[in-house]
């Protein structure tokens, strides 16, 4: 075995792309039963997500970022909303250079005619899920105060270098499987 083949030796690669949404869980809870029984030590992830449900995304986050499988996560078009918690699961992160990452608050749509008491119940889930996904944020990345002040009103969208500058990724890197590697989607 070569010294390339040995680095390589429980190395898989992936893409996940779509909506983070529960069938996104199935998809990676099964994905994961395989690795484990393939014996993957490192799975290199390309995510490209304009986000979804923020439990769903949490839930991947927690479940990705425990496993003994070291997951290396990439963004080489999008990364958006809760799809960005996903890809902090990385232990290492990277980014193609044309690449960019999106994070906002939590948003939701009352029904029409929504009575006090049930707005109330939205805007608490709502800022619920601000603390936890803000909690995962703050363990990874040093936004600097401009960019708080984007995020708390608006859509804060990051190129590739602005995600390096504040540790959102490790290096500008694409996402190239070694030839004859094989590729799996999730």
């Amino acid at each position: 075995m070569s010294d390339d083949q040995e680095k390589m030796e429980g190395h898989a690669y992936f893409t996940l792309s779509g909506d983070v949404n529960s069938d996104m869980v199935r998809r990676v809870f099964d994905a994961v039963a395989d690795m484990s029984e393939d014996k993957v030590t490192t799975a290199h992830v390309l995510i490209q997500s304009n986000g979804g449900y923020v439990s769903d995304g949490i839930c991947l986050y927690n479940f990705l970022s425990q496993l003994p499988i070291t997951f290396v996560t990439y963004n080489a078009g999008a990364v958006a909303s809760i799809a960005v918690t996903l890809f902090l699961a990385g232990k290492r992160r990277y980014a193609s250079d044309t690449a960019r990452f999106m994070v906002h608050k939590s948003h939701a749509t009352a029904s029409p005619g929504a009575r006090p008491d049930a707005l109330k119940i939205i805007v608490d889930g709502l800022r619920a899920d601000d603390l936890r996904t803000e909690q995962i944020l703050k363990k990874h990345v040093e936004l600097t105060q401009e960019h708080w002040l984007v995020h708390a009103y608006s859509d804060l969208h990051l190129t590739s270098q602005e995600a390096l500058g504040v540790g959102l990724i490790n290096g500008v890197a694409n996402f190239a499987p070694p030839k004859g590697q094989r590729l799996s989607n999730i």
